[in-house]
């Protein structure tokens, strides 16, 4: 089988660096003779639909990262897929907010469609904050760069989960704020937890199994918040993360080893299909005979 890969760190018979922004026509050609493809994380999106018209199998799957882009994408993707998540606006423009009345009180949570690791993210507490932020979004505006959401504070106690799709495999673990404030990204001092609240743990797992089935993502990094308060605490979907970082797992080393895996895995059942579908040609041929 002849397996083309543009990651640097999956060794296949066919590696290739891509130059330029978009595809060469030797990337074309090479893309048109594989039996599958390798991307790197968060890659091009001329690179993605490029192999994706060139071949029938690509890892990652990224239809729904290009299908549904930035955050304001991923409420309209939880919206569809009808998974529970905190109740979310999004806004094309700064005009388009004015005059509209929300479905929730302060505290709740302003966030623009762009940035990661808690940037960009504000939890508003007055009307003079809201402010502040509608008078960045416009900033913003004026440079080209538009969308924001709000959404409902979800009080979870400091700490939000996150769960790391990687081929079939779920690698899950907590992100707790030192000080239990709002912000649970590592990159603001939070720290993480693998044991706590296992069956929450679980419960985010089945919900996500399902919703990759669904959807076919099978990389990336998905967040939830479980409500600290309430009878129903059910894993609401927060984010997906398509490029992630990787401390939570181990470190760079470990998670190739995952991506190494899953990679091993899904060219595993590519062939196997395979294997199948010639067994059932061979079939045919047997019984015309």
């Amino acid at each position: 089988m002849n397996v083309l890969s543009y990651n640097r760190c999956i060794e296949t018979n066919n590696n290739r660096v891509l130059r330029g922004e978009t595809p060469s026509a030797e990337d074309i050609r090479a893309m048109a003779q594989a039996d599958a493809i390798i991307l790197p994380q968060g890659c091009r999106e001329s690179l993605y639909f490029a192999a994706r018209r060139a071949c029938r199998h690509v890892f990652p799957d990224y239809d729904a990262f290009f299908a549904f882009p930035d955050k304001t994408g991923q409420a309209a993707l939880f919206r569809k897929m009808g998974v529970p998540h905190p109740q979310t606006l999004a806004f094309g423009s700064v005009s388009h907010y004015s005059g509209i009345s929300l479905p929730f009180a302060y505290p709740f949570v302003f966030k623009f469609g762009w940035g990661g690791e808690g940037n960009n993210v504000f939890l508003i507490q007055s009307a003079a904050e809201l402010h502040q932020c509608l008078v960045k979004a416009a900033d913003y505006e004026s440079q080209g760069k538009r969308g924001f959401l709000v959404q409902e504070y979800i009080a979870s106690g400091g700490r939000s989960l996150r769960v790391a799709v990687i081929g079939r495999d779920f690698y899950p673990y907590w992100r707790c704020a030192a000080d239990g404030g709002f912000y649970t990204n590592l990159a603001r001092g939070a720290v993480i937890d693998y044991e706590s609240f296992p069956r929450r743990q679980q419960q985010a797992v089945a919900v996500l199994r399902d919703f990759c089935g669904a959807t076919g993502i099978n990389l990336a990094g998905f967040d939830f918040l479980f409500a600290d308060q309430g009878s129903s605490r059910i894993p609401l979907f927060l984010e997906i993360n398509f490029c992630f970082r990787c401390r939570g797992l181990g470190g760079v080393d470990m998670y190739h080893r995952y991506l190494e895996k899953a990679v091993k895995g899904w060219l595993a059942e590519i062939r196997e299909k395979r294997h199948g579908s010639l067994c059932l040609d061979m079939g045919a041929e047997d019984a015309i005979q």
